[in-house]
This record gives structure tokens, sequence and C-alpha cells, in this order.
């Protein structure tokens, strides 16, 4: 979907009959049947339902990803060997086509990549909820989000390559071209989940010690955490040391300002308890609009913790086709139906997306 924000024309090719899985992934569904969670992720696209079991369909398939530029799978290791369309058999027979596969834990474990487990098995959970609860996935399935956007970074890297080993572009300059090897690519929802780990990564890297779970604090920063007002829930985020003086003196708490105990962060870390305890005592007395309106000249972060509605009231978004591009892109085809561009496809081939009216230029992916 980000490459087709980004202007690329895209053809999903979904299997007959029940199509991608998350359409069915619901209540909610819209009043033409599709899943909410479906519509989130599938606009500036077309769709195509083949069989890759059928020798009719495998060949409409290879004659699509002949015309494309990019090729972007998802399937468990040996699917597409077993019927004579995997990587390995069409990047040497194509030289400027960009393959991109998919995997919940690379190319040599065929077990099913789901975001929830991934979550699980890559220490997300082990760090996120409450000290004494329970281990917590995060609220959105944001192992899939990232390998996504990993993927999209790829591709683009690739097709950037591609154009340097070519010369000026598609069709011109030099026959030679990336070594088919370097034209597939792998991302994996395990590995993007590992190296979102960062600071808590190399927390753990450094000290040896595990991660924990820490609520709405933060275990390098305070105050950095969810803190209750008069009136709703706001979060105070201080960075640094001047930040600090100014939140202490913006609540106006002048004896934490001036305590040298808490004049630095490694201090404010070993004086955790008494610092927001101090914070929490203050905030409760007011309104969160008073006290937003105090750090916010004092320029210190912070803010209100809202609804989904009342973020979505303040940004560009759809019922149908969710929330914009976060790209410098465009919306211009809705999510499609099961196989509703099938028979101009089978036609027309990648002419399609010109018939379809979805031409905008730029690369081209199946």
């Amino acid at each position: 979907m980000m490459l087709g924000d980004l202007g690329a024309d895209v053809l999903k090719v979904e299997r007959p009959g029940a199509g991608d899985e998350t359409r069915g992934w619901g209540p909610p569904f819209d009043a033409r049947g599709e899943s909410a969670y479906y519509l989130s992720v599938n606009r500036n696209k077309l769709s195509l339902a083949a069989d890759i079991d059928d020798p009719e369909d495998q060949r409409l398939l290879a004659e699509l990803a002949a015309g494309a530029d990019v090729v972007v799978d998802n399937f468990r290791p040996g699917t597409l060997d077993r019927r004579g369309l995997a990587p390995a058999a069409l990047l040497p027979r194509h030289p400027r086509l960009v393959w991109c596969t998919i995997t919940g834990f690379g190319l040599d474990n065929s077990r099913p990549g789901y975001d929830f487990v991934v979550q699980a098995e890559r220490g997300w959970m082990a760090i996120t909820g409450e000290p004494d609860g329970a281990p917590m996935k995060v609220g959105v399935a944001l192992a899939d989000v990232i390998a996504g956007k990993d993927a999209a970074i790829a591709v683009l890297a690739a097709l950037v390559a591609m154009r340097g080993h070519r010369g000026e572009g598609r069709d011109g300059g030099s026959p030679r071209g990336l070594p088919a090897a370097a034209r597939h690519l792998v991302i994996s929802l395990a590995d993007s989940a590992a190296a979102a780990l960062v600071n808590v990564a190399q927390n753990a890297l450094v000290t040896g010690r595990e991660g924990a779970r820490w609520g709405n604090a933060h275990p390098n920063l305070v105050p950095y955490q969810l803190f209750e007002s008069a009136d709703r829930p706001i979060v105070v985020a201080v960075g640094s040391d001047p930040q600090w003086r100014a939140c202490a003196q913006a609540l106006d708490l002048p004896a934490l300002a001036d305590d040298p105990r808490f004049g630095t962060n490694a201090g404010r870390l070993a004086h955790r308890a008494t610092v927001v305890a101090a914070l929490a005592e203050r905030l409760r007395e007011r309104p969160a609009a008073e006290w937003l309106d105090r750090l916010d000249r004092a320029g210190v972060p912070a803010g209100r913790v809202k609804s989904v509605l009342e973020t979505l009231a303040e940004v560009e978004a759809s019922a149908l086709t969710g929330v914009a591009p976060s790209v410098p892109g465009s919306v211009r085809l809705p999510p499609p139906t099961l196989d509703e561009h099938g028979a101009l496809v089978r036609r027309a081939g990648w002419g399609a997306f010109g018939e379809a009216g979805s031409r905008v230029g730029g690369a081209s992916a199946v």
C-alpha cells in the first residue's frame, strides 16, 4: 500500500473464493461486506484472483512477474518453488526484476508468521504492561507494520540500485544488472521486531540484565510517564535536564527545580519514586488543559491521552480508504473487491492499469 501511495501500480493477487484472509477479519464490515481490517491496508491496488495450482494461472502469474518491476510474496518456504514460480527460477530470466519475500521467521523456517506470536517471541510482550502485571501485546499489529515498512524501504533501495546499474532508467542504459541473489530481498517479522527493540535491546546488551515492564514509565528517563490530572490523564516527557528545570518551575515546584539530587537525569532515575510522587500529587490538583498550557509555554513535551476517535477527528481519514498516507503520496483507488479487476488483467495484462485509470508513472508491482 505504501508503494501504491507513492505512485506505483500495484496488483494484489489473491486465492479464488476467499481471497486475502483479512477480508473475513471482522466485524466490523462496511456496506460492501469488506472488513475494516482489510480496508485499512489495501487502497491503491487492483485485485486479481488466481489459483497457483492451475497451470494456466501459473503462466499468467509468470507473465505478470515478467512485466513488473517488483514482486512481493508472503508464501511459506517451498510453496512457490513447487509450482515453478520461485524467485530463484524467475529472477535470472528477468534482470530488471526485484523480488521481496516477507516471512515470519526467515527462509529456513516454515512457521507461519503472525504478529502476536512474533511480539511474544521477540521480547515485546516481556517489556509491555504494568510492572506487576502480565506480559502484554501492543495495541496495534506493530510487528506487521514495521516489517511492511522495512520491506518498502528495501524495495525502494533495490530499485535505486537497479537504476544505478542499468543507467538512465527502466529501458535505457547498460544491460548489466544486479545479480539475481542481490535482487531477492528477504524480510522477516521476527528480524524486524528484534531490530525494533532499539534502546531496550541496547540496555540489555550493555548491562547484561533483562528488560523489564515499566507500564507507562520509561526505563531511562524521569519524569517520562503518564499522570492523572484533575479531569483526564496526561503524559509528561522530560528528555533533558533543562526541560526538567522548566517542568518543575511550570508546575510551581521550585524546591524540586533547585534540589541538586534531581539536577541530572541520572539523579532523577536514582530518586524516581520521590520525583514521580511529587509530580503526581501536584498534577492531580488542576485540569489537564491548564497544566498542558503551562508546560507548552515552558517548552516541556506533554500531551493529553486521546481516544482513537479524537485522533481521527484531527487527521485526514476515510471509512473506505483509511488514514491518509504518512509518506508524500495520494489515495487514487479504494481497496478492491475480490477479483474486481480479474477480467481486465487477464485481457490486458499490465495494460489493465491504464484502463483502470490508475497509471501515474513510477514502478509497478505484483
